[in-house]
Formats: C-alpha cells, sequence, structure tokens
C-alpha cells in the first residue's frame, strides 16, 4: 500500500460532485506513480486517506476499472494495472499525435494564433518567477491547445483528447522540478518560432522531442 502522503485529503469547495473530485484525485496518484502498479488498493484506508466514506470512492473505482488503471478481482479485492509499459505506450502516442498536429499547425498557422502563442510563453516566463506549479501546467496546456487550433485539425485533435488522463499527471509530476520548468519554456518557444518560420518539417520534430523527453522523465517516476 502506498505512503501516507500518497493521496491528499478532499477539500470542501470539492463536495458539490465528490465522485468525479474522487476519481480525479485517485487517477492523478496512479498516473503519476504515487499509487503503483500492481499494488492491491485498500478502500477503507484511502477512503480515511480523503476523509470521506467508502461510497463515492467505490463509484470512482468503476470508472478507472472502465478505463483500464484498476482492475476488480472477485473475493480478492482491487488492483492497480497502471504500469511503466503502459504510460510508455501513452507518452509515444501522445508523441506521434502532437508532432503532426505541430506540423500541421506550422503549414496552417494565422497571425493571431502566432500573438496567442506568444502571450503565453512571456506568461509562461512570468510564471517561472512566482513557481506556481498550477498556473504553470495551465499555461502549458492552453499553449498546446493553441497549437492544436492553429493546426485546423479535427480527427486529430479527437485522438488526442484520449490522452489528456495521463497527460495532466504526466505535467504535475515533470513540471514540479525548477529545472523541468524552465527546460519547458524553452522547448515551447523553439516550437513556436518554429511554427511561424512555416517549417513543418522542424515543428513536427521539436514537438516530439519535447514530448518523448518529458515523458521519460515522468516515466522514471512511475
Amino acid at each position: 500500500m502506498g505512503g501516507d502522503d500518497a493521496l491528499l485529503p478532499v477539500e470542501p469547495v470539492f463536495l458539490k460532485s465528490l465522485r468525479d473530485h474522487v476519481y480525479g484525485l485517485v487517477r492523478d496518484a496512479i498516473l503519476a506513480g504515487r499509487l503503483k502498479g500492481g499494488e492491491k488498493l485498500n478502500e477503507r484506508h484511502l477512503a480515511s486517506q480523503l476523509g470521506i466514506s467508502t461510497t463515492p470512492l467505490k463509484e470512482a473505482l468503476r470508472v478507472l476499472e472502465a478505463e483500464g488503471l484498476v482492475r476488480s478481482e472477485p473475493r480478492r479485492g482491487i488492483y492497480i494495472t497502471f504500469n511503466a509499459g503502459q504510460a510508455e505506450e501513452m507518452m509515444l502516442a501522445r508523441a506521434a499525435l502532437e508532432s503532426m498536429i505541430a506540423r500541421q499547425a506550422a503549414k496552417r498557422v494565422k497571425d493571431e494564433d502566432m500573438a496567442m502563442m506568444r502571450e503565453l510563453i512571456v506568461e509562461m516566463r512570468a510564471g517561472l518567477e512566482t513557481v506556481d506549479v498550477l498556473q504553470l501546467i495551465a499555461l502549458n496546456e492552453r499553449f498546446h491547445n493553441a497549437i492544436h487550433e492553429a493546426s485546423g485539425c479535427g480527427y486529430l485533435r479527437r485522438l488526442q483528447g484520449g490522452q489528456n488522463i495521463y497527460t495532466h499527471a504526466a505535467r504535475l509530476s515533470v513540471l514540479s522540478e525548477e529545472r523541468e520548468r524552465f527546460l519547458a519554456v524553452e522547448e515551447h518557444e523553439a516550437i513556436a518560432n518554429a511554427i511561424a518560420a512555416r517549417e513543418p518539417d522542424l515543428a513536427e520534430r521539436l514537438m516530439r522531442d519535447h514530448v518523448i523527453r518529458s515523458g521519460e522523465k515522468h516515466l522514471l517516476r512511475v
């Protein structure tokens, strides 16, 4: 069983949609590697950590099982099925999709798209000084979304949406390190410059390298 600090208690502001917030907390703990693959979950212990009853936890675990992150075994309990191998596959899938989207963005980008990317990079650099990790994650996600929007890709964006449950947790894990925060901004600026220069081959390569490098950093923690 994971350590007592594997999960944080649910804050009162989240009680309106308790199951969804419990689902998010447990999911992020699994994807970030704080709850390990193959581990048996003690529902009462987890509910106690979260400060809730077992009912919303059981509901959240059913959703996680449908997503393939946990497995329920009759008379034995619930086990985490997410592991480093699955995390690597998700990272590689994301790298393939994001790099193709960046390639298309370099072909189709408009001036207003570039203005948004530049503005977000300025905000990310300012965020490096405040060390607000959650704000940097939000800016990071907005930057990638700006590239998605510039690409004009519908089908690829829908496929990429399936990676979001992993992507957020990976960013939370990686961007918690100061060096990674600075490196991520530098890589984002290089990607933006390639898109602005309408260089699809370069944009594709830089995005793939960015996703794989940060993903491999996260894999060390899963």
